[in-house]
């Protein structure tokens, strides 16, 4: 196959969650600069900015497939997901999804590089139960990602022999939080679960800290605000110190002090010309143009179906560590750590895990990854 690799980028790089679209397309881009450049294969990439409008991804995901592309790196959000993958599966397309998201979903038509549940939600409680208690109260965005982990979280609390104190939902872009707050000074939860996304998500932690500094138990080390959406590129985004000290989970974070990771910042701030943190969209859109420009190259064709039997029997070098694709369904296995907020607007690590064998459908125990495949060099 000596053709261009012609491939779309999807992301949303203004809207309501800009700041994560347009670190995903920054890292889409570098992985298939990158590869251009080692392999001296020439890269076409196509790439589409939704808006955040639902029908706009649609629009995007049509004119991306009817450009030629047979390989879509994108979409944020589950409903954006949810919105093209008929498309994909009718033009017998692959669509790399690389964002975590809520789960119950295998479809032969996605790659899904971003964790599942097993892999974010139940290691977050399992670190979170014996040291703040089984008291949540719950909030999310009133769409498939806030109902379906904040339903799963509800699952989780009572087989722990816990209660939900409280769980209420905003609009996407819903600023206006002060009930929910003033509901939770009145609750007094152990901790609290954050499925908001996007301004709703940064103006809650703001009102959080301010009901931390009038009342010292609801500070982040006694009752903290833990996300499994949380990312580095939003930390600016949130006014100066209104984050510190709440919990994250992520399959990546910047500071990982890893020789892969070091490394792979030096290259980015020569690509990009100056120093920048690296968020876990941008590590993960990287490594899902990065896998799919590799697999098409050694699959020698762009045909899903080749291309997804080269991902199975292999496990590939990536940011998150060899990286393994099951093949009942199309996850990748992933490692998971979790983030304090830092005064740098960073996270430090607190804690991590070796990966973690998706389980998207909850059927078996969450169990350590270790795959016997030829690794990729």
């Amino acid at each position: 196959m000596t053709e261009a690799l012609k491939i779309g980028v999807l992301f949303s790089t203004s809207g309501p969650y800009a700041p994560m679209g347009r670190d995903a397309r920054d890292g889409a881009e570098f992985a298939l600069a990158e590869f251009a450049a080692t392999t001296g294969r020439t890269v076409a990439p196509v790439f589409f900015d939704p808006r955040a409008d639902l029908s706009a991804y649609l629009e995007g995901a049509r004119q991306l497939l009817r450009d030629g592309c047979r390989h879509i790196v994108g979409t944020i959000t589950s409903a954006a997901r949810k919105e093209v993958i008929p498309l994909v599966e009718k033009h017998d397309a692959l669509l790399w999804y690389m964002c975590p998201y809520e789960g119950f979903e295998a479809n032969e038509n996605v790659i899904y590089i971003g964790g599942c549940p097993n892999q974010h939600l139940i290691p977050l409680f399992e670190h979170l139960f014996p040291r703040f208690g089984v008291r949540p109260y719950l909030v999310g965005a009133n769409y498939v990602w806030g109902w379906e982990m904040n339903r799963l979280a509800r699952e989780l609390i009572h087989n722990a022999g816990g209660e939900v104190l409280g769980e209420r939902y905003l609009p996407l872009e819903e600023t206006a939080v002060d009930r929910i707050v003033a509901d939770i000074e009145q609750r007094r939860p152990s901790f609290i679960l954050n499925n908001l996304i996007g301004p709703s998500s940064y103006a809650f932690l703001a009102a959080i800290r301010k009901l931390g500094e009038r009342d010292p138990a609801f500070r982040a080390e006694n009752c903290p605000v833990v996300s499994c959406d949380l990312m580095e590129c939003e930390l600016d985004e949130i006014s100066a110190d209104a984050a510190l000290g709440q919990l994250c989970a992520a399959s990546y974070f910047d500071n990982l002090d890893t020789t892969d990771n070091r490394a792979f910042k030096v290259r980015v701030t020569a690509h990009f010309g100056g120093a920048r943190r690296v968020s876990s969209v941008f590590a993960g859109a990287y490594t899902a143009a990065k896998l799919c420009a590799e697999a098409i190259s050694a699959a020698g064709s762009d045909e899903p179906i080749a291309v997804r039997e080269t991902l199975y029997n292999a496990a590939w070098p990536t940011l998150f560590g060899p990286l393994a694709i099951d093949r009942e369904t199309n996850h990748a296995a992933l490692p998971f750590h979790l983030g304090r907020i830092n005064a740098a607007n960073g996270f430090d690590v607190v804690t991590s895990r070796p990966p973690l064998s998706a389980d998207p459908y909850l059927t078996r125990r969450s169990r350590p990854a270790a795959p016997k495949l030829r690794v990729v060099s």
